[in-house]
C-alpha cells in the first residue's frame, strides 16, 4: 500500500488541508462523511470534479481538514487541494487537470473597507445643499 499523500488548497477565506490514500473512494470532511458536510448534490458534484475527470473516484480514500469561508469557498478550496494530491500521486494527469481548470487558484479576495466609507466602494450619499 502506497504512503499517504497530503496537498493544500485555498479560496478565499477557506483553507482545505488533503490527506490522500488508496482506498475504496470515502471521502470525510472534519470526521463527517461528504454528503453529510455539504448536503446539497452541486457542492458534491465540485468537490468529486478532480476524481470523476480522471476516472479514480473509488480508487482513493480522502480525509480533509477544512476551515474559514463559506461553504462554497470550501467546496471550491477543497477541489483544488484533491486536484494538487491526485498530481503528486501521478504526475502525468497534470494535463487533463489542467485543460479543466483544476489546478488554478482563484486569486479572488474581499476587498477591504476604506475608512470614511460604509464599505469598500460603496460612499455615503451626496448632498449638494
Amino acid at each position: 500500500m502506497e504512503a499517504v499523500v497530503n496537498a493544500i488548497g485555498r479560496r478565499k477565506a477557506a483553507v482545505a488541508r488533503v490527506f490522500v490514500k488508496e482506498g475504496e473512494g470515502k471521502i470525510t470532511i472534519n470526521k463527517v462523511a461528504l454528503e453529510t458536510y455539504f448536503p446539497s448534490g452541486i457542492l458534491q458534484y465540485i468537490v468529486k470534479q478532480p476524481l470523476m475527470t480522471l476516472g479514480v473516484a473509488d480508487k482513493y480514500d480522502i480525509q480533509v481538514n477544512l476551515d474559514g469561508g463559506g461553504f462554497k469557498g470550501q467546496a471550491e478550496a477543497l477541489r483544488l487541494a484533491i486536484a494538487r494530491a491526485l498530481v503528486k500521486i501521478d504526475a502525468e494527469s497534470k494535463t487533463a487537470l489542467k485543460a479543466e481548470g483544476f489546478m488554478t487558484r482563484d486569486p479572488r479576495e474581499v476587498e477591504r473597507k476604506k475608512p470614511g466609507r460604509p464599505k469598500a466602494r460603496k460612499r455615503f450619499q451626496f448632498s449638494k445643499r
